[in-house]
């Protein structure tokens, strides 16, 4: 199975949730881990997400350290939708969230 990962930043204005977790993050700039999987058999190069992540840098007593968080792309797009219409901009990378997702 070939795997190939991506990087981007996505950037938010003012603190925000992301669904499954219950804590608020800070506003800042975050990267986002997406990770595919190469689709076989067909007759063109096309990958399938199997895993999104929004990298958490560590505060307190975990500063220094950071967390992968699962999310999804939708959860992801969901969050900067909320944090642009608090602040009135769409100043947000959608790079990462482009791809289809898969939903398990």
């Amino acid at each position: 199975m070939t795997m190939r990962s991506t990087r981007t930043t996505v950037t938010f204005s003012n603190t925000f949730t992301l669904s499954g977790y219950a804590d608020d993050l800070p506003a800042g700039d975050y990267e986002v881990l997406v990770e595919e999987e190469l689709l076989h058999g067909l007759s063109f190069e096309a990958y399938r997400r199997t895993a999104t992540y929004l990298t958490v840098r560590g505060k307190g007593r975990r500063a220094g350290g950071t967390e992968l968080r699962a999310t999804t792309a939708s959860d992801l797009e969901k969050a900067l939708k909320r944090d642009a219409a608090a602040t009135g901009t769409t100043n947000h990378s959608d790079a990462a969230l482009s791809p289809q997702e898969d939903g398990t």
